[in-house]
């Protein structure tokens, strides 16, 4: 290893060593489940979801907080979200058209994001 000289003056130096053979282990081990960041970047590819998974997390949480005029139950935090990514999919026609049958809204418009506009 490159940590193994005597130039490496650290107090706890064995147990900083014992933890960088299990890091080394534990990639060696895993490495075909380790994505290549950089290939997904140059291909374009989605890195990481974490940013929006935060907004969803700090969104539902502030909702489901009592002291909110408007709170949700865990029931219905679930259906808003059901139906919000049914949307943003262009598939909540479908659920209608299951649910009533005869019902023919068809999916001849993609959905687009509402243009938030300034009221003066």
């Amino acid at each position: 290893m490159i940590c193994d000289g005597d130039e490496i003056q650290y107090k706890n130096k064995k147990k900083f060593l014992l933890h960088l053979d299990d890091m080394d282990t534990y990639i060696r081990n895993n490495k075909h489940l380790i994505p290549n960041y950089g290939e997904k970047w140059r291909y374009g590819e989605c890195i990481s979801t974490g940013f929006v998974e935060s907004t969803i997390n700090e969104v539902v949480a502030k909702r489901m907080v009592k002291k909110q005029q408007m709170q949700w139950t865990p029931k219905g935090a679930h259906y808003i979200l059901q139906t919000r990514t049914a949307v943003l999919n262009n598939d909540l026609h479908k659920h209608f058209e299951r649910w009533f049958p005869g019902l023919n809204i068809g999916n001849t418009v993609e959905a687009k994001p509402i243009e938030m506009r300034k009221v003066v």
